[in-house]
């Protein structure tokens, strides 16, 4: 399994790659896109991408933690987090990848 990470270079490469459109074109796509989900998650709205997944904003309450190392517990405020759920498709197709 490849440790490697998909940067926004990357996706923009790879659209000049597929797409056709100039680098300066694909960059600019790219932003554009992750600008637009961005938006909409600050908005409060839900993200959903047909055949990959979903992009959630959870509330997560007050609780209490405990660090680790010391066992001291630290109250955790509340705060939201942004939830990704996969879509079947991704599933199946992760789960395909691993058989081989």
């Amino acid at each position: 399994m490849s440790n490697s990470t998909i940067t926004r270079v990357d996706l923009a490469e790879a659209v000049y790659q597929r797409v056709g459109l100039s680098r300066s074109e694909s960059s600019a796509l790219v932003e554009s896109t992750l600008q637009e989900i961005s938006d909409a998650l600050v908005a409060g709205d839900n993200v959903k991408i047909s055949s990959f997944g979903s992009f959630n904003i959870r509330e997560k309450s007050e609780r209490i933690g405990r660090n680790p190392k010391t066992g001291v517990e630290a109250t955790i405020t509340p705060r939201k987090v942004v939830v990704f759920k996969a879509s079947q498709v991704l599933k199946g197709k992760i789960h395909d990848s691993e058989e081989g």
